[in-house]
């Protein structure tokens, strides 16, 4: 029996729909596993609540093209100094906020030094560490300065979207978790913010202000986003129209795809899965556990069993062509070898909970967990909803023992000192040196390197995703009456 059916016709209201399912010219539903709980940039952690900031409702700095190579967006140009510690930015002068006011440098300055404060929480804190401090010179000019000469453009900058300083100046840092904006987010994006109705939907229209200089509006009417928590519920309403987008299972991929009004979309993600552990108490304050963990699974397996295909063996955080290209030395790979598992653990069981998201069947956790007690290992499954998830694995005060991870990469490689915080491992001064100090330490059993798997309404056109996400091509989509 499907469960939590209520939220279809929330998501109806929200298209605006007549007649059957989503079928309301320029509207997209889509479906998310949770809800995205809030949309100001400095306090995200959700993977697709930082997409919405970054595509639908504000704007970057800068963001990257097809290839991955950073483009200018609301910096229309930015020079570096000869020594490269200083970045000058010269923004678009026609970008307005939803209440009328221009985007300016200050906005920029206020919201790089507001992230880069700790007392504000932004998750990627560490990757603005060489910062030595942001200036606007004037409405149309900032400069960021570093303290170290810097190798490449920095991709935090393609990530955090610019909030309006006008409206959250006022704002103690600590405090912007629940300031007012977060609940009717003024923005400077291709999309306006309608509506949110929490662990239900939100509601983007389009903002037919957005200046061509950043794109021009989009060709939808409505974006929404209606909060499905249940699989199966998600393809039951994937397949009668009530969405236009829905991830998937995998083992689901050739259903979808047997469907004549239905496609499915697979894209590369970096997104390495993980069995991460807390190596703050025990077990896994033992290395010789954490090490006997990642010998038992069985990598391939997983992927042809769960995955269908849809993804690689993992055996670090950073796939092989990535740290190629990055002129990073990647983790070698290694056999499952549970006999030199079993050995590690001395003949004693283990017990550990492993912390995943969910309240279905959970095949993926099952199977590692069958996996495991090969070797001796004793896993009870612990399944949280995905907020509750969130706040016990990335709170600074990380509470689980281990955790079924899908952890959300990004190209300037700043997750590897994420990863480093929540296991309780010391980062290195770089991301090569922090590398090393993963695969010394074995903080987590990498399991694959997975693949997006979404099933889409043929009606929706212009849709491309990619290791981006699933939404940077959000303002050329169309549809299809």
């Amino acid at each position: 029996m499907l469960r939590h059916v209520w939220w279809v016709p929330l998501a109806l209201a929200a298209a605006g729909a007549c007649g059957k399912g989503a079928q309301h010219a320029r509207t997209a539903v889509f479906a998310s596993g949770a809800d995205l709980r809030t949309v100001n940039p400095l306090v995200t952690v959700h993977p697709l609540a930082k997409q919405v900031e970054r595509y639908v409702l504000l704007t970057t700095l800068a963001r990257y093209d097809a290839s991955l190579v950073p483009q200018p967006y609301l910096a229309r140009a930015w020079r570096w100094s000869d020594d490269h510690r200083a970045l000058t930015f010269a923004l678009v002068t026609d970008a307005v906020w939803t209440d009328g006011l221009p985007t300016v440098a200050r906005d920029v300055a206020w919201t790089l030094n507001a992230a880069r404060d700790s007392a504000t929480g932004y998750p990627r804190l560490d990757d603005l560490s060489a910062i030595a401090f942001v200036s606007d010179l004037n409405d149309s000019t900032v400069v960021v300065r570093f303290a170290v000469s810097q190798a490449a453009f920095p991709d935090v900058l393609t990530d955090l979207a610019i909030l309006p300083a006008h409206l959250l100046d006022s704002v103690p840092h600590e405090r912007l978790r629940q300031a007012g904006w977060n609940e009717h987010p003024v923005s400077n994006g291709p999309f306006r913010f309608v509506q949110h109705e929490p662990n239900r939907r939100w509601v983007f229209e389009a903002n037919r202000d957005f200046p061509q200089s950043l794109g021009g509006p989009p060709r939808l009417e409505r974006f929404v986003v209606a909060v499905v928590d249940e699989p199966t519920t998600k393809l039951a309403a994937l397949v009668s129209g009530e969405v236009d987008f829905a991830g998937i299972q995998p083992a689901h991929a050739g259903f979808v795809e047997g469907k004549p009004h239905l496609a499915v979309v697979a894209y590369p993600m970096l997104t390495p899965y993980a069995v991460v552990f807390n190596k703050r108490g025990p077990p896994f304050d033992d290395p010789k556990v954490r090490r006997a963990v990642s010998l038992a699974v069985n990598r391939q397996e997983i992927v042809d069993g769960y995955l269908y295909g849809f993804g690689a063996p993992a055996f670090g955080p950073v796939p092989p062509d990535l740290a190629a290209g990055l002129g990073l030395k990647a983790t070698p790979a290694f056999a499952t070898n549970v006999d030199s598992a079993h050995a590690l653990l001395g003949g004693r069981g283990v017990k550990f909970e492993l912390l995943t998201v969910g309240s279905g069947e959970a095949p993926l956790e099952q199977m590692v967990q069958a996996q495991l007690a090969r070797a001796g290992f004793d896993v009870a499954i612990r399944q949280v909803e995905l907020s509750a998830f969130l706040d016990r694995v990335y709170s600074p005060r990380p509470d689980f023992q281990a955790a079924l991870v899908g952890i959300p990469g990004d190209l300037g490689l700043g997750y590897l000192r994420t990863l480093a915080r929540i296991t309780g491992v010391r980062a290195g001064a770089d991301a090569a040196a922090t590398m090393r100090v993963l695969r010394d330490s074995v903080p987590a059993a990498f399991l694959y390197y997975a693949r997006g798997v979404q099933g889409m309404n043929r009606r929706m056109k212009g849709v491309q995703m990619d290791l981006r996400g699933e939404l940077p091509t959000v303002v050329h989509w169309w549809t299809e009456q």
